[in-house]
């Protein structure tokens, strides 16, 4: 399943998303397209499975940064996860266009739903442990902080981003964040 997965990624850098199909996949993996279809039984489900792997990376990237913080200070939390966002998703910058086109045409908002809800709780167990912060609130604000990762970065990543642009990204995601957060810290909007 690795190797179909791969050879998924390259077929979308190398031919773009409309001319992927189960025969280059097949032949990019060195398998037989009788055997792609036992896991994937048509291309839909071949690019869904593809699109719940990267999410399932974003996912796990922000909750192993958040799990990693507990406690820290709200600065360095906001920092950690932007970083951990951003570093999963240019991993695989160069898909990440194909990838959002193929959320939209897969209509895979239950599958963005799920990734959503996984990060916002992940986020909101690390601000209720923050140790320079206390919020009314910390679930709205953990929602909130989760829509404006999952919203702004596909927005900037409709291109292969430089690295100097990444960089730049991160800068200002990561000032976005700290700022809402120190806004909200001991209950209310200052």
């Amino acid at each position: 399943m690795d190797a179909i997965f791969e050879a998924t990624i390259q077929v979308l850098i190398s031919d773009g998303l409309m001319r992927l199909n189960t025969t280059r996949v097949a032949q990019r993996a060195g398998v037989s397209v009788g055997t792609l279809y036992q896991y994937y039984p048509n291309k839909e489900a071949l690019l869904f499975a593809v699109l719940q792997r990267h999410l399932a990376l974003l996912v796990d990237a922000i909750e192993k940064a958040c799990n990693d913080n507990q406690g820290a200070t709200i600065e360095i939390a906001a920092e950690a996860v932007v970083k951990a966002y951003l570093h999963a998703k240019m991993a695989q910058a160069e898909i990440s266009p194909a990838l959002y086109r193929i959320s939209i045409e897969l209509d895979a908002r239950e599958l963005m739903d799920v990734a959503t809800r996984r990060s916002a709780k992940a986020i909101e167990a690390m601000l209720t442990g923050t140790g320079n912060g206390r919020f009314t609130n910390p679930s709205l604000l953990a929602q909130t902080l989760t829509a404006a990762l999952y919203g702004t970065v596909p927005a900037f990543c409709h291109q292969v981003l430089s690295a100097a642009n990444g960089i730049e990204a991160e800068k200002q995601l990561t000032i976005m964040f700290r700022s809402y957060l120190v806004a909200h810290q001991g209950g209310a909007p200052k």
